[in-house]
């Protein structure tokens, strides 16, 4: 800790990492062990979070993490859209197909930005929002294999065909070492195959946007 810092804002925010990490959650003498202080210092903290509804305990008195943890989650999407949009229109305009960043929602993939192509004649209409299982398209199969490979490695693409819309194609690489969001960026195109250069750029512009969200 420095003089410019808060101890007590410290403590509560490793709180809530400490109960973001865990699914059954945390009693009090458990997070007074791990964050080496006392239970009164630990009381302190909950009731706090607690007001703010970011955390909330159950009937055993178990810690977990609350509501208002989401809300304020759904702030991330713009922040995230916003830091991907360079390396997308780059895609987009090089590739001559629609990019799109897609993250995990629950047991979907989410697309949350958009690009489309400028100088094409006719391109597929991809929309932010636009939701489907992970387990098909690009986007999805991309996150399904980095969460296989353990993000072990340098990560791979992913090619698909008419999994989502008849006559398109998909190619998607995922995003990896970025702390607390998986997704993966790709484009979609009206083709029967995704051209040979397309996979290594998606790969390439998979880890622009990982780096920007760093």
């Amino acid at each position: 800790m420095t003089a410019e810092t808060s101890q007590t804002l410290d403590r509560g925010l490793r709180v809530l990492k400490l109960l973001a990490d865990t699914d059954h959650g945390l009693t009090v003498t458990e997070l007074s062990n791990k964050l080496g202080v006392n239970r009164t210092v630990v009381y302190r903290l909950l009731a706090t979070l607690e007001q703010h509804t970011l955390v909330r305990r159950d009937l055993g008195g178990r810690a977990r993490v609350g509501l208002g943890v989401l809300r304020l989650g759904r702030q991330v999407h713009p922040l995230v859209r916003e830091a991907a949009l360079p390396a997308l229109r780059s895609l987009a305009e090089d590739i001559g197909a629609t990019a799109h960043l897609t993250l995990v929602d629950g047991s979907d993939a989410l697309a949350v930005a958009v690009v489309e192509p400028t100088w094409t004649d006719y391109h597929v209409a991809y929309r932010a929002g636009f939701r489907h299982p992970l387990d098909k398209g690009a986007a999805g199969r991309a996150i399904l294999s980095a969460r296989q490979n353990g993000g072990l490695g340098e990560p791979g693409f992913t090619l698909t065909h008419g999994e989502l819309e008849a006559g398109a194609s998909g190619a998607a690489a995922p995003l990896v070492g970025v702390t607390g969001i998986e997704g993966s960026v790709g484009v979609v195109m009206l083709a029967d195959a995704v051209p040979e250069r397309v996979g290594p750029r998606v790969v390439d512009a998979a880890k622009e946007v990982a780096d920007a969200l760093r």
